[in-house]
């Protein structure tokens, strides 16, 4: 009766060709290098003892996922919708807007009883300012046109830096006043706040910038009105007074 010594397997069973290709009989380990009927060749070459990766069947491409591709995917898709950001967001745009709405009407038209162009260039003038006439048209343009474009959600971020800039220039001359009013600057800190909120937040999905290129992409969009606005704000303040 044959024996099988324990620890008396060769190390040359493992690196002798018949291990891989079988020609020493036993259990064939891989492929024996024979090709049968629907079958493909072996990818093992006993002469090189090395692997031919290219006896491989290819991938089929058409079974990956392809949501990497650019072309196949479009980042333009559009967002879904979200209700409390949105909602909160429609909810800030609309009070913040209507604020700004009223305010550039009193100086502008002179309702609700506001100064107008005229009463709001003297009181400019008697704070320092030059050019006092064009910047109250500025100032009452910017103030009714922003809060109109933020009520609707439409170039939110430019509207947003525009309101910013005249909050910075009432504050900067308020702020000796203290912070509560009516002299201090609790009011203007509060809409600057809500302004600059608007800015980077964006306008949310229920507004007329859905799904436009500064919408997708709000933080860059912020950056470049806000550095707009701080311009705008510095050069009235610093140039026109």
């Amino acid at each position: 009766m044959a024996t099988h010594d324990k620890g008396s397997t060769s190390s040359s069973a493992f690196s002798d060709d018949s291990f891989y290709s079988g020609s020493g009989g036993g259990v064939h380990h891989f492929d024996d290098g024979t090709t049968r009927a629907g079958e493909s060749a072996s990818p093992y070459d006993p002469t090189t003892k090395s692997f031919d990766t290219t006896a491989y069947t290819p991938l089929d491409k058409s079974t990956v996922d392809n949501h990497g591709d650019d072309d196949a995917f479009d980042e333009r898709r559009r967002f879904r919708w979200t209700a409390g950001p949105d909602l909160g967001l429609l909810g800030m745009r609309a009070v913040l807007g209507g604020i700004f709405v009223l305010h550039g009407l009193q100086k502008v038209f002179g309702l609700f009883g506001g100064p107008g162009i005229n009463g709001f260039a003297q009181s400019l003038e008697k704070m320092g300012y030059r050019e006092s006439v064009v910047l109250s048209w500025v100032t009452g343009i910017t103030e009714l046109a922003g809060g109109g474009l933020l009520v609707l959600g439409l170039f939110t971020p430019l509207a947003a830096a525009g309101l910013l800039a005249v909050m910075a220039n009432v504050i900067a001359l308020k702020y000796k006043g203290g912070f509560f009013g009516p002299n201090g600057v609790e009011l203007e800190l509060a809409l600057a706040g809500m302004a600059f909120a608007a800015l980077f937040a964006g306008p949310g999905r229920a507004a007329l910038d859905y799904n436009r290129s500064w919408f997708r992409h709000p933080l860059a969009a912020g950056f470049i009105a806000l550095l707009l606005g701080a311009g705008g704000a510095a050069l009235t303040f610093f140039v026109f007074r």
